[in-house]
């Protein structure tokens, strides 16, 4: 056992002693063993290479800071404080240089390409010739070919994207966490759910003020938003939560402009015209015109249905108040929206609410995982402290640990759960990775240690968590990252997984939320708190008849913000030498928006997704609509096979999650579909196309 606890390599982490302290001394220490491991390997003689002492070296020689450096950026993302975001800066450039070194590593490439070019690595086959293939592509597309001068530009480019995205990222959650807003007069609440009411006067009083306290998370300003018929205050978070990012003391508008540079000089250095075909060439998509192509086919089949749905609330809207027809106020979105829902389906979501639980909903998850996929999923006992050798510990305590077995009993791994909201956790959702076990090189297999966060509807001190579809949705949706993860049997950890192209990543995510509209998936977690009783026949009608309320819409929000990234990565030049970069955001999407007067901002100064990584989901949103194309048809199986089919399961396991990326994704799918990927399966589910 290491004696800094970040270096500490145990199953069980012991979160107790992860202090921001020890950070700088641990880091420090694993990146100068990593680096010694790598010289090592660049000093092999050349007529002494092995598949062993190449590449496989190289992939053992990271996996301490791997493991170490996680442990920093997840502390981070779930317990940010002074302390541990000054360690988190202050090695990050140190972490970011010596990776982005490692694919200029001139002699490391020459001992890499001897080895592949010689005959023992032409004559590699299957997950070791993939495991090569892609090594070599990673080398090449970071720079390897490039002359010194360049190399080392890159590899500064580099250092400097982790800095600025790291502040961009902090910008967004400082700026969230800087606004609240405490309502005391209740009649300003008309109309917002109870649940609602009675978290927001829970924080009030837990923050020493009298009345209902409401912030910029989700689980706060969404109800407000949908619900509340007061429209000033709707006016007044709506303007809070579009300033976010836009604002002094956290604007990013400089930040968005000198990162969008970087990345634009990036390409040119490797010889791609703007940096969406850098990005893409090994993605599914393969280039920046390919993917924009696949969205305005997309746009172009949702078009007629988003104007009459855009022409339809605003008409409702006008017959509602008796006032003429006009484009509605960004803040009056929400609210005329359900308002039309409910006149058109009867249909309140609210309604669905106590149906859902989370004291049920985690239950009945894993009880689909156990019929479908055949894994046992059980809590253990964790403690938010120290703790003794056999207890787990957690870092906070709401979060709750799981170990996974399949159907033979082996441990698969284990993960943890942390959903709700807090000011020193950053907002969304997300799955991620802490160890990455499979088979050992003796012929035995290591667990693999994953985490499922979010930030969803909290309990109150009288009820559990009651949580909207939605979220129950995205709930499903990070347990389907997880599985990925602990399901992975390959033996090359840096192929394992999630560790695929990112336009093939969200299948096994957006497939897991296909149950969660179907009867037989609900009815094993869809119970009333109070009550235990399943959804009324006719509320389930009237849900799934919603389900579509306004998805051209929803589409068309998807495909705004996958176009606005692919338009700033492709022209890119144009917004760079715009004093504002909001003006021009808009008008590349300006098909795709809602008409609303006066117009709403877009979202490009708090689009984490795409600013908030060196790399991330730059270039790469459009992979949400990619990918559901892919869950849409992958669920037919399943629904012709049954929801619940175990062999259907099964080949799912073995073609898609066990395979991570030994192997091109497209073929992966086509293993378990046996055919090309069908776009009309999602156009079908959406409702913009016929029923089969």
């Amino acid at each position: 056992m290491a004696d800094n606890p970040f270096l500490d390599r145990r199953f069980h982490i012991r979160w107790s002693r992860l202090d921001p302290q020890h950070i700088e001394s641990a880091i420090s220490e694993a990146l100068d063993r990593a680096q010694v491991a790598i010289d090592r390997i660049a000093a092999t003689p050349l007529g002494e290479v092995t598949y062993e002492n190449t590449f496989l070296a190289l992939e053992h020689a990271t996996e301490e800071i791997n493991e170490a450096w996680g442990k920093v950026t997840h502390l981070q993302s779930v317990a940010d404080s002074p302390a541990v975001r000054a360690a988190h800066n202050a090695m990050l450039p140190r972490v970011t240089s010596f990776f982005a070194r490692i694919p200029l590593n001139l002699e490391l490439w020459r001992r890499l390409g001897a080895f592949a070019n010689s005959s023992n690595g032409r004559a590699l086959q299957g997950v070791a010739r993939r495991f090569v293939d892609e090594t070599q592509a990673d080398f090449r597309q970071a720079g390897a070919d490039l002359p010194e001068a360049q190399r080392q530009r890159l590899e500064a480019l580099q250092a400097e994207l982790a800095e600025l995205t790291q502040k961009y990222s902090e910008n967004v959650l400082d700026a969230t966490n800087a606004w609240q807003l405490v309502v005391t007069d209740e009649s300003r609440l008309k109309g917002l759910p109870e649940h609602a009411r009675t978290t927001a006067r829970e924080k009030a009083a837990a923050k020493g003020e009298t009345g209902w306290l409401f912030t910029l998370h989700q689980p706060s300003q969404e109800p407000l938003m949908t619900y509340a018929e007061d429209e000033s205050l709707r006016r007044e978070v709506w303007s809070a939560a579009v300033g976010v990012g836009a604002e002094s003391p956290y604007d990013n508008t400089a930040l968005i402009t000198r990162i969008l540079r970087l990345r634009a000089e990036k390409a040119a250095l490797l010889g791609k015209p703007h940096f969406a075909d850098l990005v893409l060439e090994r993605r599914m998509a393969k280039s920046g015109a390919r993917a924009e192509a696949f969205l305005a086919d997309l746009q172009q089949r949702a078009a007629t249905a988003f104007q009459r749905e855009c022409r339809e609330l605003e008409e409702f809207r006008a017959q509602q108040t008796r006032q003429p027809v006009r484009p509605l106020a960004p803040w009056e979105l929400a609210f005329w929206a359900e308002r039309l829902r409910q006149a058109r389906y009867a249909f309140d979501e609210e309604a669905l609410r106590p149906y859902f639980p989370m004291n049920r909903v985690i239950p009945g998850l894993f009880e689909l995982a156990r019929r479908v996929f055949g894994l046992e999923i059980t809590v253990r006992p964790s403690i938010a402290g120290v703790a003794a050798d056999d207890t787990v510990e957690v870092w906070h305590p709401e979060v709750k640990f799981y170990d996974v077995h399949d159907r033979t009993g082996r441990h698969v791994g284990s993960f943890y759960a942390d959903w709700h909201p807090r000011e020193s956790k950053r907002g969304g959702a997300w799955m991620n990775y802490l160890i990455t076990g499979g088979p050992t090189a003796a012929g035995q297999r290591a667990p693999h240690l994953g985490l499922i966060c979010g930030n969803l509807t909290p309990p109150t001190a009288d009820r559990p968590a009651l949580l909207t579809h939605r979220e129950v949705e995205t709930i499903f949706h990070e347990f389907g990252h997880l599985l990925h993860h602990l399901l992975g049997e390959v033996e090359i950890k840096s192929l394992n997984g999630v560790n695929v192209a990112w336009d093939f990543v969200e299948l096994p995510s957006q497939l897991m939320e296909n149950w969660c509209w179907e009867r037989e998936g609900l009815d094993l977690f869809a119970r009333h708190d109070q009550t235990g009783a399943p959804i009324p026949d006719d509320l389930f009608a009237k849900m799934t008849a919603a389900r579509n309320f306004r998805s051209a819409c929803a589409t068309m929000r998807q495909l705004s913000l996958a176009r606005m990234d692919l338009a700033l990565h492709m022209r890119t030049a144009d917004f760079v030498a715009a004093a504002d970069i909001e003006p021009l955001a808009r008008a590349a999407i300006a098909e795709c928006l809602v008409p609303t007067e006066p117009p709403a901002p877009t979202v490009v100064k708090r689009f984490t997704h795409v600013f908030a990584d060196p790399v991330g989901y730059a270039a790469g949103y459009y992979s949400y609509k990619w990918a559901e194309v892919l869950d849409a048809d992958a669920f037919t199986r399943f629904q012709r096979e049954g929801l619940f089919n175990a062999g259907t399961g099964a080949a799912f396991i073995e073609h898609v999650l066990s395979r991570g990326n030994s192997a091109d994704p497209a073929e992966l799918f086509r293993r378990f579909m046996g055919r090309e990927p069908d776009l009309n399966a999602l156009l079908r589910r959406s409702g913009l196309a016929p029923a089969a």
